[in-house]
């Protein structure tokens, strides 16, 4: 175990966790990025990119708990559509060219019943169990109790709050230059 820092490496097969009232931003050699969100356990499976072998590119990565937004790189956006995964106990979601939002709720949602949340800001996803499979666009949120259960489309927000925390946010203001935060790096 190793606390990780700015630059930091994180190499397949590594699980990075937050703790309370920390956030963590993951960058990888092929232009994605992972916000995860405070109490989150987040494990890299896989993670295969080579800007020259774009048939070899993969990336699978096991949510465990907690929550992320995530930006997909050239490995969501190139290649075989089943390279990138994110797995989870209840579903398998499916990206491509995509940034979307996922929580898992286990008793720390409030009110909000327990089970694996995911809104998808842009592109498209599939998310699938041996239940069943729901293709979620943009501006949808779909919900999955159980890995028994179908994946449902939901009317609209559960009720997260899905705003990033500004330090997160690479807004520069006005005049200014945009600072560039490599986080940890995913190789």
């Amino acid at each position: 175990m190793r606390v990780l820092s700015v630059n930091s490496a994180v190499d397949q097969g590594d699980t990075l966790v937050t703790e309370k009232k920390t956030y963590a931003r993951i960058k990888f050699t092929d232009n994605s990025e992972i916000n995860m969100r405070p109490g989150t356990q987040l494990k890299v499976s896989e993670y295969n990119f080579d800007q020259a072998k774009p048939k070899e590119d993969k990336v699978v990565m096991n949510l465990v708990k907690g929550g992320m937004r995530a930006i997909t790189g050239l490995i969501g956006k190139r290649g075989d559509q089943d390279s990138y995964k994110l797995m989870t106990a209840t579903a398998v979601a499916g990206i491509r060219g995509t940034t979307y939002e996922v929580k898992i709720c286990e008793g720390n949602c409030g009110s909000i019943p327990d089970g694996f949340y995911l809104f998808v800001l842009e592109g498209i996803m599939n998310v699938s169990n041996k239940a069943g499979s729901q293709d979620v666009s943009a501006g949808q949120y779909v919900y999955v109790r159980s890995a028994e259960s179908i994946p449902q489309i939901l009317p609209g927000n559960p009720g997260f709050d899905f705003t990033l925390p500004a330090f997160m946010v690479d807004s520069p203001k006005e005049g200014e230059a945009k600072k560039v935060d490599p986080g940890c790096v995913v190789r």
